[in-house]
């Protein structure tokens, strides 16, 4: 009969010997190397974004400025309105049909040359004037002097530089030229003049598509999260439910704008290029989002709460609705800010549906004619024209401004809102 062998006893590992010591060393290196690669890649991160966000402003800061030129005006023989015109709704169409923008281009010539006078204006110069004449009817009954925008290429020349005949222009006007905030940068919509293009029109267009995307998208997703996690049966059809959502929220934007496109323009007909198309598009983009992220936020408040609401004799829809709900709304406020943010800054998905056209002027309603702000960014950086280059950067600029708001605005929920289970 064969006898069972004790195993043999394991003996203490000695530290202290040689080869013991070298394997001690070799782990504090590789894990000293470790951190060195990780704070090298922090810093390699920040550096490229201090990079970006550096190379933004300095191309950018001009565009939230504009070069001016002092223009005499003397209109009281040019222009022949009255100040009842002035005081009407076809305010603008009488100062047009009298005649001003040939006025101003008359008083250019007369003061800066009669060949190339009107040539240092911007397309827009006339309608400066226009407002100015609207604000005070008095600028046509005595002389004046207005600072008005100056064409694109004196522009870029006094700014930085330029053409060898638009840099000689700029010496040659010397202290009539000025420099001064763009106002119409944000308050105006695209246009084929730089020195007139705005980012008001795809601004206005970007909210409200985002009010459509937010309107579908939050209420629908919350309840889906809330069926999901607190009523639905555990079963096949609700695991495909689940798989199909985790899996729709990883699927390429441009999908849902081909989604769009079949289903909004070419089976329902709506009107294209409109906000509530794009708004439509993104929310069916954006609701796996949220119902993730709702899910996850219901999960998180305890069994407890439910528990002790019951116990107090509160309904199933009492316990989701005034307990479990307010307690997880943190954390789904904080992930649908996130997917709203991805969804303002979407190009793909807009550019299916047609929201890349000229747009010059902000869209009224949800079916007007409409762009969003990063589709305007992409439209400027493909023109040709040099004063372009720095409206691209400044609308860059605006872009990240709300981005990073309202990803702060989500950071500021969740610590605000966030509440500890112990």
């Amino acid at each position: 009969m064969n006898k069972r062998v004790a195993p043999a006893e394991r003996q203490p590992t000695d530290w202290q010997t040689p080869a013991m010591q070298r394997r001690v060393r070799r782990r504090y290196a590789a894990e000293r190397r470790f951190r060195r690669l990780g704070v090298a890649a922090v810093f390699a991160s920040a550096a490229f974004l201090v990079y970006l966000l550096a190379t933004m402003l300095v191309q950018g800061a001009g565009g939230f400025t504009e070069t001016r030129l002092a223009l005499p005006l003397d209109l009281r023989s040019r222009v022949a309105v009255t100040p009842a015109q002035l005081r009407g709704p076809t305010a603008d169409l009488a100062l047009a049909g009298a005649g001003l923008e040939s006025a101003v281009d008359a008083a250019a010539d007369t003061a800066y040359g009669a060949q190339g006078g009107a040539a240092l204006l911007s397309d827009g110069a006339w309608l400066r004037v226009r407002d100015a004449i609207k604000h005070d009817p008095q600028l046509l009954a005595t002389p004046v002097t207005l600072d008005v925008p100056v064409a694109t290429d004196i522009d870029m020349a006094y700014k930085s530089s330029g053409t060898r005949e638009s840099e000689a222009a700029v010496a040659a006007l010397g202290a009539h030229l000025s420099r001064g905030v763009n106002v119409s940068f944000f308050t105006g919509a695209d246009a084929t003049d730089p020195t007139r293009a705005g980012i008001w029109g795809a601004l206005k267009g970007s909210l409200l598509t985002m009010i459509v995307t937010l309107a579908l998208a939050f209420p629908i997703g919350v309840l889906s999260a809330l069926y999901l996690e607190e009523y639905a049966p555990r079963n096949r059809w609700t695991d495909l439910i689940e798989v199909s959502i985790n899996n729709l929220a990883a699927v390429p934007s441009i999908i849902f704008g081909l989604l769009g496109l079949a289903v909004f323009l070419g089976t329902f007909h709506m009107p294209r290029s409109g906000a509530i198309v794009g708004g439509l598009t993104l929310a069916l983009m954006t609701m796996p989002v949220i119902v993730i992220a709702g899910r996850n936020a219901i999960t998180a408040v305890p069994p407890s709460i439910r528990d002790a609401a019951r116990a107090l004799g509160a309904s199933p829809i009492q316990v989701v609705f005034h307990h479990v709900l307010p307690l997880a709304l943190p954390g789904i406020l904080t992930g649908t800010i996130i997917g709203m943010a991805r969804a303002l800054g979407e190009t793909a998905p807009l550019l299916m549906i047609g929201m890349r056209a000229f747009i010059a002027a902000p869209p009224g309603r949800l079916t007007d004619p409409a762009t969003v702000l990063p589709v305007q960014i992409f439209l400027w950086s493909d023109d040709v024209q040099t004063g372009f280059v720095e409206k691209t950067s400044a609308a860059i600029i605006v872009l990240l401004v709300v981005l990073l708001t309202m990803n702060g605005l989500a950071i500021y929920l969740r610590n605000r809102f966030e509440t500890r289970w112990k």
